[in-house]
């Protein structure tokens, strides 16, 4: 397994010149978080996350998580590594200074994120989740709420995790059977969860539960669901900590991948609980938590794809395999096939990476935008993007780490190399936050027919003005195509949804692989466009701005080239998953 060295070059550019830092800097409350800023803690964050995150990846990967006496203890040096992590004030840099954090803007966070999860994914889960538990109170929690669990979750001595699925209600969160009774000022939680990542676990001094459940005499199905706290360690009115709450951890699951990470079923037997908010409104509340999570899973992709590219290219380099154009001793990156694989590698991961980031910038603009219209319109687009980012991402950091199994050839196949730790590893981001196929439903329905598509087509309107702007005719014929095939989908989805809904479920992940094709080729079209800009200037480190067009060319003939094939399939592919039954299948 090589060593993982952030891209903090490639991180720098898609920041400043496709996420467009700058224009976040107008915005109130991000005034100083200047480029020289940002890219000054990206750094610290490089050098932190490969002096003590990287380490303990294979390590820990190897040891795993042990539930002993009732406890879990994680692996040697990942208690030790988090400490590290709380002291240097990491957990909190998107968060308000109001409760200890440091008001970054959630670009340079999702940066840092990126360079968390590329460093040990299985460690970085546990502040991810907790990142996506403060988001939660802070939306939707009572003052007191807030200032009982806030400071401590912020500074990251106290982590979240999020209780929703149980052995009868995966995505069926309507099944859900945990209860819950009035006692009092207070609540009290009987049930299990299954599948809780980070459920139990030694790192904080506290874990603190988001748990769905419902109400004696509530309504069945999802609108019956209510949101509760429930600490494992009951909270003094002084802020320390009291007795064992009636919650434990009864297994761990065995995992394909993120051996480090504990995944747990958890038991509540009676345990103390806090109502966040109304009765009822549970769901609601909780996806402000998994919308948080979704973003933060499509970057769990980005990052393990540039770990799987950094190793893989590192090994094409060195490993001397055949002949390439008549040499002998040439390693095997000069072979064609194997240039065509670590290109595939390094641009899904740029165009992964840029759509990522612009999401989160488009957040910040939601979130801090003075006008109001603004924050809306932008509010608009992060909905219309956060099932893309999840699982396009998802998929291309799956993807990317199976090529690099192939380019490893025999050596990708066993453990000692490293190279199918990261498939094993990512492979859960397709299923992490609602399954690919929820995302793309959520998309084709929710945000895209709901509103007749206006979301979709504004956003289309954007790419269509990009489109104008290109000078390179390869780039801009594709990504002209590539645009029309998305509004041919678009109005088929439109026209077909109310009618036939079977049909546009049936090819809804190809809408969703459609939309972030050409979003993230959107993006990639203009790194090349400041680029080449750049070049003509004299300005810049012309390899590193060559190497972006070529990636951006790659992307255009090899992904964005996919563009009316995936809309045809969309509009006409489902004759036969509509026909089958279940004796066809």
């Amino acid at each position: 397994m090589s060593d993982y060295k952030a891209p903090l070059a490639e991180m720098r550019f898609v920041i400043n010149e496709v996420a467009d830092l700058a224009s976040l800097n107008s915005l109130p409350g991000l005034g100083e978080a200047t480029p020289d800023l940002v890219d000054a803690i990206l750094e610290e964050a490089g050098k932190f996350a490969a002096d003590v995150f990287a380490p303990l990846n294979r390590s820990g990967d190897r040891a795993g998580c042990v539930l002993e006496d009732g406890e879990v203890r994680t692996p040697k040096g990942f208690k030790e590594a988090y400490a590290d992590f709380v002291r240097g004030g990491w957990n909190g840099v998107p968060f308000d200074a109001e409760y200890g954090g440091q008001g970054l803007p959630w670009l340079a966070s999702a940066a840092i994120s990126e360079i968390w999860n590329a460093a040990n994914m299985s460690l970085a889960l546990c502040p991810l989740l907790t990142q996506s538990a403060i988001e939660l109170l802070t939306a939707h929690a009572s003052a007191e709420l807030k200032s009982m669990f806030l400071p401590r979750l912020v500074a990251g001595e106290w982590t979240g995790a999020m209780n929703l699925t149980e052995p009868q209600a995966g995505s069926d969160l309507a099944a859900i059977r945990c209860k819950a009774t009035v006692e009092g000022d207070h609540y009290k939680i009987t049930g299990q969860k299954i599948f809780i990542s980070y459920g139990d676990h030694d790192f904080g001094e506290n874990i603190v539960h988001m748990v769905l459940a419902r109400l004696a005499g509530a309504a069945e199905g999802i609108k019956g669901l209510s949101l509760f706290v429930v600490p494992k360690f009951m909270v003094n009115k002084d802020g320390s900590l009291g007795t064992r709450n009636a919650v434990r951890c009864l297994s761990l699951e065995h995992k394909m991948g993120l051996h480090a990470s504990p995944t747990a079923v958890m038991s509540y037997d009676g345990a103390f609980a806090y109502l966040i908010g109304e009765e009822n409104r549970g769901l609601e509340y909780m996806f402000t938590m998994m919308n948080n999570a979704r973003l933060a899973v499509g970057l769990e992709g980005v990052a393990i794809a540039e770990r799987a590219y950094q190793q893989a290219r590192a090994y094409a380099f060195e490993r001397v395999q055949g002949r390439v154009m008549g040499s002998d001793g040439a390693t095997i990156a000069g072979h064609p096939d194997v240039k065509r694989m670590l290109l595939s590698m390094k641009a899904e991961t740029e165009a992964a990476r840029a759509l990522a980031y612009f999401a989160a910038a488009a957040l910040d603009k939601a979130r801090r935008h003075p006008d109001q219209a603004r924050r809306r319109y932008w509010q608009t687009l992060v909905d219309l993007l956060i099932p893309v980012v999840k699982a396009w991402c998802a998929d291309a950091g799956i993807r990317v780490a199976d090529t690099g199994i192939q380019v490893h050839g025999g050596g990708g196949y066993i453990e000692e190399t490293g190279a199918a730790q990261y498939f094993r590893d990512v492979r859960v981001t397709s299923i992490y936050e609602g399954t690919n196929g929820i995302q793309a439903a959520d998309l084709a329905g929710r945000k895209v027919a709901r509103d007749g598509g206006a979301a979709a087509y504004s956003f289309i309107a954007m790419m269509r003005e990009t489109v104008g702007e290109l000078k390179d005719e390869a780039i801009r014929n594709r990504l002209n195509d590539g645009v029309n095939a998305l509004a041919r989908a678009t109005d088929r989805l439109v026209g077909a949804y109310a009618k036939d809904r079977e049909t546009v479920a049936a090819g809804a992940v190809h809408y969703l692989r459609l939309f972030g094709n050409v979003s993230a080729g959107r993006l990639m079209a203009q790194a090349a466009h400041v680029a080449q800009s750049k070049l003509d200037a004299g300005g810049g480190d012309p390899v590193f701005l060559n190497a972006k067009i070529i990636s951006a060319r790659f992307f255009a003939d090899q992904v964005m080239a996919q563009s009316d094939a995936l809309a045809d399939i969309f509009i006409n592919g489902a004759a036969a998953i509509t026909a089958a039954r279940k004796e066809h299948l």
